[in-house]
């Protein structure tokens, strides 16, 4: 099942995508896709609907973010050990966490905006983790049944605020419209193996990252099982597991984004996103 979120930003209705790509509104089935309806018992409720009987939303639509209330990003830094290479870094023997401002998140196809003063601003295409029930030293067997689903990330960044001088992960990883999530979130009993999954990434055309979860060096289960012995997961909370090579930092010189650029993105059954890079500009 694959549920959304669309209209205007900040006035977002839930609905669904149905079997022939129609978004079906689900606004009297629920008030949106947060807190305890992401629980994985509520949501598979849903899959008996007749989707016919839903409202069917016509015309061209802005698709937000696939969740709403979401209270923290999660990220894992050098996931996969060809992506570490290429960045000139060690793969970790744990886990590296970090996290994402929430007022990074944008929708899928929204503009992402340079920030002031940046000039090395980089894309990175991840799977989205969606928590769907309070996580808690959660043992990795038991981690599949804390996830609502999994969706498209794409964790831009702006690598001289990350790496030099004073740089800080979290401090290159958060500027707004920094963290495209969706278009949808699809539930977990509709990808088959969330560990063998194609994930890509072109600019203006051109392929720039192709590669597959499977080459993961920690898997979701560990992730979610990880991360939640450090801090409580809630539902909605977002793990973003890593991005595979092909970064613009990986390459010599490196490459980065620009006013005017496109950047599509996908992973195999979960959709993609495409965003045009913007310039930052003041507004009042």
């Amino acid at each position: 099942m694959k549920l959304l979120r669309y209209g205007p930003k900040g006035q977002e209705k839930p609905a669904l995508l149905d079997n022939n790509g129609r978004i079906r509104d689900l606004s009297d089935k629920l008030n949106d896709l947060s807190g305890s309806n992401l629980d994985p018992d509520r949501l598979s409720a849903f899959a008996n609907l007749n989707t016919d009987t839903l409202p069917i939303v016509e015309g061209t639509v802005r698709l937000g973010p696939p969740v709403a209330g979401i209270g923290k990003i999660i990220a894992i830094g050098l996931n996969y050990a060809d992506h570490a290479a290429e960045t000139g870094m060690e793969l970790p023997d744990e886990p590296v966490l970090f996290s994402k401002a929430i007022t990074a998140i944008n929708g899928p196809n929204d503009p992402v905006i340079l920030p002031k003063g940046s000039t090395k601003v980089d894309w990175e295409v991840e799977l989205a983790v969606i928590i769907g029930r309070k996580a808690q030293y959660v043992e990795q067997m038991e981690a599949s049944s804390f996830i609502a689903g999994y969706a498209v990330f794409n964790d831009v960044s702006e690598r001289a605020f990350q790496l030099e001088g004073s740089g800080q992960w979290v401090k290159g990883k958060s500027f707004d419209t920094s963290a495209p999530l969706g278009p949808w979130l699809v539930t977990p009993e509709d990808i088959t193996n969330p560990q063998d999954l194609h994930i890509w990434l072109d600019v203006n055309g051109e392929r720039f990252q192709d590669g597959n979860t499977r080459t993961m060096a920690f898997g979701i289960g560990h992730l979610v099982s990880y991360v939640s012995h450090y801090m409580t997961l809630m539902p909605g909370d977002v793990i973003a597991t890593g991005t595979p090579p092909g970064v613009g930092l990986g390459f010599n010189p490196p490459i980065f984004l620009k006013p005017g650029d496109l950047m599509r993105l996908g992973i195999e059954g979960l959709g993609e996103q495409n965003q045009e890079v913007k310039e930052y500009k003041k507004t009042s």
